[in-house]
């Protein structure tokens, strides 16, 4: 479990399927990728964080208050070979709309970057959005992610088409001055 000031972060639970289900399916929540889910692509979704954890020691967090609601997600995933980036390690964050305009995404993601670099010795890490996604590119840069235009790709998917990811970079603060920072 990761604590933060606010919040909790902490691995899956079988009685988090209804609220990750409840969340995937709000239009409005999942606009940025391509529109609402339903129950057996989010029971998907949430056993590929439970491997990841199983796997690696950390996933897609779930983001709890202190007393106990459920909140979102935050955390790092592994990505395959089969991304257009190749294999990577990539922070991503999901909040109930509720929970948005608190600060909890950059608060929880902080929380998960420095578990990532620290506890499981992580030594970059990237997040990407689209364009027009101006509250995630607004958290990267609360976070200190530095902007590398030279890796930004295009992925297509059946559902949704084309989209274009801007990439973020964070870096180990050990091996953050040896890197070049391949900012825009």
């Amino acid at each position: 479990m990761i604590k933060t000031d606010r919040l909790r972060l902490r691995p899956w639970h079988e009685t988090d399927r209804d609220s990750f289900a409840t969340m995937n399916a709000d239009p409005e929540v999942m606009h940025d990728l391509g529109g609402p889910i339903g129950r057996v692509a989010s029971d998907a979704k949430l056993d590929r964080y439970v491997a990841a954890f199983n796997r690696h020691g950390f996933c897609r967090w779930v983001i709890e208050n202190h007393a106990g609601d459920f909140l979102g997600y935050a955390g790092v995933m592994p990505a395959g070979p089969d991304h257009p980036l190749g294999r990577h390690f990539e922070i991503g964050w999901r909040l109930v709309r509720s929970a948005w305009g608190h600060g909890y995404v950059t608060e929880a993601a902080q929380g998960a970057l420095d578990d990532a670099f620290k506890r499981a010795g992580l030594q970059e890490i990237v997040s990407y959005t689209a364009a027009d996604n101006l509250r995630s590119q607004a958290v990267m840069s609360r976070l200190g992610l530095q902007r590398d235009g030279s890796r930004d790709f295009t992925a297509h998917y059946q559902s949704t088409g084309a989209w274009h990811g801007l990439i973020w970079v964070a870096r180990s603060p050990e091996n953050n001055s040896s890197a070049s920072d391949g900012t825009e």
